[in-house]
């Protein structure tokens, strides 16, 4: 690769969550919704694409926006956002975007001669009689689409469960015919949501939303989050409309499940809800999916993993890492921002992101801004990690810090092991680097920052980070 690939995989500026992955030809390309930094909702900005090499997943390319939300009849004032897209070739080599607006229950669909866009309306999911998906008596509302073609149907996928929702039954499988727009199989439950999972395979995962479909041999993989929300499961059937049954927890955007390095139960840092789907990207699968930035559920960044199928078609649950699309550890030398971090939280341990004063990944300026993210709103104990480094005769580290942050960063290469070493900082108003030796061992490893000091109060502007550096022997 030209450089190395870090998670966020997209420019730390840039909040697209809800990634849809998949390969055209020589390029992998990733559909998503579009949040704002510092939004208050959900989803506000329009559809931008970004696609990368196959073999160079850390060079991304923007490919501008791909739909504007005004673009759908029902939207011209766009007082209503884009929800999460997905998209799949025609069997007329097309290529469709399945979206639903904030404000309706139908699916809306839109064409373009290339994966890249810019896609244009085509029409809405409807019945032979014409009537739209969603707004026909007995219908549920239509939400989160995923697309698969084989031939000349296409399967679609949608649905969103409340908790205590009983008028939503679960994720819903309907056919399309070649058109891309008329019904062929009248929508069937193919996994329940809370109310009426007990019982049943999906009984501690129940479908909440985000519904994503892959083929993976023979088998329909259905991707989805559960009640849970930070959670991505997945289920199984030799059918695409029947017979899934639920398979396990793929990625937890909080590490919630695993045990490996922490309780079972601990979050790893300040969750939310979750989105994404899987990719096979020669001959590596992966599973895209996104975190929370600036302290709240609405301004999300893409992330990825690699995944691996065992010889019985399962696929173990992976840690969230830095290094995500890399294909292993980044090097353990250098310079790297803080916003890579996939590890962060105080001593309070929040599961759901929201809880004011907390320590966060932010940036300066407004959304669109081409500004570097960074950690701020530290607070005494805040502990921010990143997986994975290959760390080769590092003795001494080096921070570049911000604002009101009198005290000192302990390293750690666990999030409660031993301190390799302490760095001192003093409170300055512009980024100022601070070092100290560090007995870092060799190896593939983690490494921890833990804040002892001055954070976030009266006595100047929350404390932040912006980058560490390995000073090599």
């Amino acid at each position: 690769m030209k450089q190395q690939a870090f998670n966020p995989y997209l420019p730390s500026w840039e909040y697209i969550p809800d990634g849809e992955p998949h390969v055209y030809g020589d390029r992998v390309y990733v559909y998503g919704s579009h949040d704002r930094y510092n939004g208050d909702v959900f989803c506000l900005g329009d559809y931008m694409g970004y696609s990368a090499p196959v073999d160079d997943l850390s060079d991304w390319r923007c490919e501008g926006v791909i739909y504007p939300k005004t673009a759908d009849p029902m939207n011209r004032d766009g007082r209503m956002n884009l929800f999460a897209p997905d998209v799949t070739q025609g069997p007329d080599g097309r290529f469709y975007l399945y979206y639903v607006l904030d404000g309706v229950g139908v699916v809306s669909v839109a064409a373009a001669d290339s994966p890249a866009g810019p896609f244009a309306f085509y029409g809405y999911v409807h019945d032979a009689q014409g009537n739209r998906l969603g707004d026909r008596p007995g219908d549920e509302p239509q939400f989160d689409p995923g697309v698969l073609t084989e031939g000349k149907r296409t399967y679609l996928y949608t649905g969103f469960c409340g908790h205590t929702d009983k008028s939503r039954h679960g994720a819903m499988a309907t056919v399309l015919d070649e058109d891309m727009l008329t019904i062929v199989e009248e929508p069937r439950f193919i996994a329940p949501g809370s109310m009426y999972a007990a019982g049943t395979s999906f009984e501690a995962h129940p479908f909440f939303e985000a519904s994503s479909i892959r083929k993976h041999g023979q088998d329909y993989v259905f991707v989805y989050s559960s009640a849970a929300m930070h959670e991505l499961c997945y289920a199984v059937s030799k059918r695409p409309t029947e017979g899934f049954v639920f398979g396990g927890v793929i990625v937890s955007n909080c590490d919630i499940g695993i045990g490996t390095y922490k309780p079972a139960d601990m979050p790893c840092v300040p969750g939310g809800n979750n989105h994404g789907g899987l990719v096979e990207i020669r001959g590596q699968w992966y599973i895209f999916y996104h975190r929370q930035t600036n302290g709240t559920w609405y301004c999300r960044q893409g992330c990825a993993e690699p995944v691996h199928w065992t010889a019985d078609g399962q696929l173990p649950q992976v840690e969230i890492t830095s290094c995500g699309l890399n294909g292993g550890p980044l090097k353990g030398e250098g310079e790297y921002p803080t916003y890579i971090a996939c590890h962060l939280f105080s001593p309070e341990k929040l599961l759901y992101a929201g809880k004011p004063g907390q320590p966060r990944i932010m940036q300066d300026g407004r959304d669109g801004d081409e500004e570097p993210g960074y950690i701020g709103s530290l607070v005494e104990g805040t502990v921010i990690g990143f997986k994975y480094f290959d760390c080769r005769g590092v003795r001494r580290m080096a921070v570049r810090t911000r604002g009101y942050v009198h005290g000192s960063f302990q390293v750690m290469n666990r999030w409660d092991g031993p301190v390799l070493g302490e760095i001192p900082v003093k409170s300055s108003n512009v980024w100022t680097e601070s070092q100290a030796d560090v007995a870092l061992p060799d190896g593939v490893q983690s490494v921890y920052l833990r804040f002892c000091g001055g954070g976030a109060s009266n006595q100047g502007p929350a404390g932040a980070i912006a980058s560490i550096r390995f000073i090599c022997d």
